[in-house]
């Protein structure tokens, strides 16, 4: 099961080994068509931390990482961006892209 961040904790979560962020909101139609993506990535990836952030209640995570169109997956290593998808994708794309 994916992690909700927010600003509060977002830094602390993030900083230490590989995480993967999802950035959704609720009114996207791909976003939700991602989200069984999501989960499959988290069960099939035990290695990797999965993570969430609703940039509607987080706009300001969103313009940090200069999302401008979502869902957009973002793939941290120790902090540090390392890879990105943009749009809904099949989960061998998405691991492919990131990877993983």
């Amino acid at each position: 099961m994916a992690k909700e961040l927010n600003a509060a904790n977002f830094d602390a979560e993030t900083a230490a080994g590989t995480v993967v962020v999802d950035f959704w909101a609720s009114w996207c139609g791909p976003c939700r068509m991602l989200a069984p993506v999501i989960e499959q990535l988290a069960d099939e990836h035990s290695e990797v931390k999965v993570c969430k952030v609703n940039i509607d209640d987080e706009p300001g995570l969103a313009q940090r990482f200069g999302v401008m169109s979502i869902p957009t997956v973002v793939c941290l290593k120790n902090g540090r961006e390392t890879a990105r998808s943009v749009g809904l994708v099949p989960l061998e794309k998405l691991t492919a892209t990131l990877g993983l």
